[in-house]
């Protein structure tokens, strides 16, 4: 009996795992892929509050013993919110808006500040404004699909990542952390969580802050995986 690895990916915000994960369809010929839908994304059920604090108890059911975890955006922020407790064979963060480690950077007040300019006139504003910001500029269709629409209503009641207080302390296992040469707040937030978790990094561009859809990505990421005991 051949036993497979599982891989578990983690989306971020707006789009749900479907959507976030497409070019990784092919990580399949090695791995068991998971791709769960975070609490309150479609298809899930919309829930009030979106929190990455609680969703570390439902990403803890969720992780065995051996996974491999690569998670994008907030879901990074989740991530290493709670990987001191996860069971991991390695961790693989992607451009994780954990801005609150690299307070004071200019860059990273910069970037703060460019949010709370944004246009708030109505949903799809807001969001496609924001999208561009973040780095990830995305055509939203008219009519939303449902499942967009409730992706993107689910962004709105995001408990804002700058807040999450990471334990950045070295793991038991390996880290990667990937960012996308697009935003240096981004690469701020990189520099500090690669060298307090003592990780790899690599630097990606070419997709923005949609670094997982950056050419070459599924090889690196094999490489790393590869070598994770």
């Amino acid at each position: 009996m051949r036993f497979v690895t599982r891989l578990v990916l983690l989306h971020g915000s707006v789009t749900n795992a479907a959507l976030s994960w497409r070019k990784q369809q092919a990580l399949a010929a090695e791995y068991e892929l998971v791709t769960p839908d975070r609490p309150g994304f479609p298809p899930g059920p919309p829930i009030e509050r979106v929190d990455f604090e609680t969703e570390v108890p439902w990403l803890e059911a969720l992780v065995q013993p051996g996974d491999h975890l690569v998670a994008h955006s907030y879901g990074g922020v989740t991530a290493l919110l709670a990987a001191p407790r996860l069971p991991l064979a390695s961790l693989t963060v992607l451009e994780p808006p954990a801005f609150g480690v690299a307070r004071g950077d200019p860059a990273v007040e910069a970037w703060l500040e460019g949010v709370l300019a944004l246009p708030r006139d109505d949903l799809r504003t807001y969001v496609e404004a924001f999208l561009v910001h973040v780095g990830a500029p995305l055509r939203l269709p008219d009519p939303l699909p449902p499942v967009l629409r409730q992706g993107m209503e689910a962004f709105l009641t995001e408990r804002p990542p700058p807040e999450a207080e990471l334990p950045l302390e070295p793991l038991p296992y390996p880290v990667l952390v990937v960012t996308g040469d697009h935003e240096a707040a981004f690469e701020a937030v990189g520099d500090v969580v690669q060298r307090e978790l003592r990780a790899e990094r690599i630097v990606l561009a070419g997709a923005g802050h949609a670094v997982q859809n950056a050419r070459g990505f599924n090889d690196r990421l094999l490489e790393f995986l590869r070598r994770a005991p």
